[in-house]
């Protein structure tokens, strides 16, 4: 037995968690954020303080940035390992949530220990507690169960392992990982208790890769047979299982295009012949064209988001859909015939069971190459555009060349993730990190330093734009204190350019999207110099030639650099992907372009399919 705190039990079992995969086997906890207050100073703080050699401590600047860093950490990890987040009763609790919906959202795994108030309630009520006439159980930390995968608080120590075995059930568990929270009562968390040695052995979490169901994998092949133009949609689960090579081989074997989603971006590298790219709302023409002249419809690792499917738009009505997914809720999805399991194994037993079947015809084929010539062709053109203030495009082309193989670009919200989808030429899996399940303002910085701690050995490129910085630019100054080095370039384009033309577009005139004085003047505001008060070297190049030599000065800094633009928020220099997205237009518009936008509206709501038609 050995006797310690509460506290002290879980650092001390976190630090000898370890997750296993194809014989691999890493720590599962590569560390803790976190921020103290009365809570978890005296708990989690003093057990940290004394387990550094176990389990590092990263000092965070804000809470739910903290969150964000450990889902990046867990992503760019492919979910085999991910960091613990602490933190304060009160609001330094509840400023998790957000981190929280993210990361559950986007189905990676992060842990949350938030103290909580006191078990006892001898002192009630105590400094930042949510009183609620309903019970005195009930405390702000009951806001995390809806975006957690598994919830739970520690009220005797006696609960203490059932929990954390609980806990890390679920975030090794490829089909339910998510968000994990322990709330700990601030009194618990400093009792002593005899704990069986058991508890702290090195522990190794198999990371399961289950094989579809076999009459599944046939009625899929029967399917195939009759399939004239099929099109792969590749989702993040197809990089989470690390099946980018078994992608490629069925695809190539088949002669079947593959389009991508935000999560899967990277699953084909861009230049391979069969890499159509981005699918959907914020697509590429060539991947949404032969969506929707599909006949079939494989989807490996997608949860079909509304962006995937243009609001359901995309695809064509009498189009059957084949859905492998590690999830059976995701395979359920647009009617498809489920394929339970994991990405690469369920690949390489489609490829077996597909081998009755031709192929796709060659003409199909050609044709899918001359489309993605002709987007290649409008990308370069959007890549090479001049001017001032610099056109959007033309900054990610800049940013793209200057990644090369060995980069990874972040990125979460605004106009410019809809334009990385479309624009960007990804290298490969992991290159291409978008946060776009719950588009969250303000995690690029602090997503770019969790992918930077979990990949150091790759240069990390940051893409923010000015709305974005200004909900969460303190990242920066963890990023410089703990010697991460970070590529920052800050986008401003004076407000909120893409809710701008949305706001344009439903008769809703721009309010509130731009950032004006109430003259209607610009704000007396130097974001640059805001980031070099916060420790970081700035540079401020005027045109794209002087960009170019920006990106190569960061690079061959180990200093983290922020690299301050201005571009035109009125400015929409993308190709446009030629589908639609689904967000109401007023019904009673009072000026012409509301009602012209509302008639626009209700004529693509004409064009949804609610895909109810099970497999032929």
């Amino acid at each position: 037995m050995t006797r310690s705190t509460v506290a002290q039990a879980v650092v001390r079992f976190l630090a000898h968690q370890w997750s296993e995969r194809d014989g691999v086997e890493r720590r599962f906890f590569g560390g803790c954020c976190g921020i103290f207050g009365h809570g978890n100073v005296a708990g989690i703080g003093q057990a940290l303080a004394t387990s550094a050699d176990d389990l590092p401590y990263h000092l965070s600047r804000n809470e739910q940035a903290m969150v964000h860093t450990a889902a990046a950490y867990a992503r760019a990890g492919n979910r085999l390992s991910t960091l613990a987040c602490t933190t304060s009763i009160g609001p330094g609790a509840t400023n998790m949530v957000t981190g929280a919906a993210a990361a559950t959202i986007n189905r990676l795994p992060v842990l949350l220990l938030p103290g909580d108030i006191f078990s006892t309630r001898v002192a009630s009520p105590v400094l930042q507690e949510l009183e609620d006439q309903r019970s005195y159980d009930i405390s702000v930390n009951d806001c995390f169960k809806p975006v957690s995968r598994y919830w739970d608080r520690i009220n005797r120590p006696e609960q203490l392992p059932s929990a954390l075995l609980a806990a890390m059930r679920v975030l090794t568990d490829p089909a339910e990982t998510g968000a994990v929270t322990l709330a700990l009562p601030q009194d618990v968390q400093a009792e002593a208790y005899d704990w069986p040695d058991e508890l702290f052995t090195r522990r190794v979490w198999h990371v399961p890769r289950p094989v579809p169901e076999r009459a599944a994998v046939s009625r899929a092949a029967q399917l195939a047979r009759s399939a004239e133009r099929p099109l792969i949609v590749a989702g993040g689960g197809v990089i989470y299982s690390e099946a980018t090579e078994e992608l490629r081989r069925f695809a190539e074997r088949y002669g079947i295009p593959v389009a991508e989603t935000q999560a899967g971006k990277g699953a084909l590298a861009y230049g391979h012949p069969l890499a159509v790219g981005a699918i959907g709302a914020t697509g590429t023409t060539a991947a949404n064209a032969l969506a929707r002249e599909a006949d079939l419809i494989i989807g490996v690792g997608t949860r079909y988001s509304d962006f995937t499917t243009a609001s359901r738009t995309i695809f064509a009505p009498e189009a059957r859909f084949i859905n492998l997914n590690i999830t059976a809720f995701d395979a359920a999805k647009l009617s498809g015939l489920q394929l339970v399991g994991d990405a690469r194994e369920g690949l390489a037993d489609l490829a077996e069971a597909f081998a009755g079947w031709g192929g796709t015809p060659a003409a199909y084929r050609e044709r899918a190459a001359e489309l993605t010539r002709a987007w290649d062709t409008a990308v370069d053109a959007a890549y090479a555009l001049e001017g001032s203030p610099l056109p959007q495009s033309a900054v990610i082309g800049a940013v793209n060349a200057a990644a090369g193989d060995d980069g990874v670009v972040v990125c979460a919200a605004g106009s410019m993730p809809g334009d990385l989808h479309k624009l960007w030429r990804p290298s490969g899996p992991g290159s291409y990190h978008v946060e776009y399940g719950y588009s969250c303002m303000g995690y690029e910085i602090a997503g770019g330093l969790g992918v930077k701690l979990a990949a150091p050995e790759r240069e990390v490129f940051v893409l923010v734009g000015d709305g974005s910085y200004l909900m969460m630019a303190q990242e920066l100054v963890t990023a410089i204190s703990e010697g991460v080095k970070l590529v920052v370039v800050l986008v401003d384009n004076s407000g909120f350019a893409s809710i701008g033309r949305l706001s344009e577009s439903v008769g809703a005139e721009r309010l509130g999207t731009s950032y004006r004085d109430r003259d209607g003047g610009p704000l007396p505001v130097d974001l640059a110099a805001n980031a070099a008060s916060l420790g970081a070297s700035v540079l401020r190049p005027e045109s794209v030639s002087d960009l170019r030599k920006a990106l190569d000065a960061a690079r061959s800094t180990t200093e983290t650099t922020v690299i301050y633009v201005r571009t035109d928020p009125l400015a929409d220099d993308a190709p446009s992907s030629e589908a639609w997205w689904d967000v109401p237009v007023s019904a009673t518009g009072t000026t012409e372009a509301t009602r012209q936008a509302r008639e626009a509206y209700e004529e693509s709501k004409r064009s949804q399919h609610p895909h109810l038609a099970p497999p032929a």
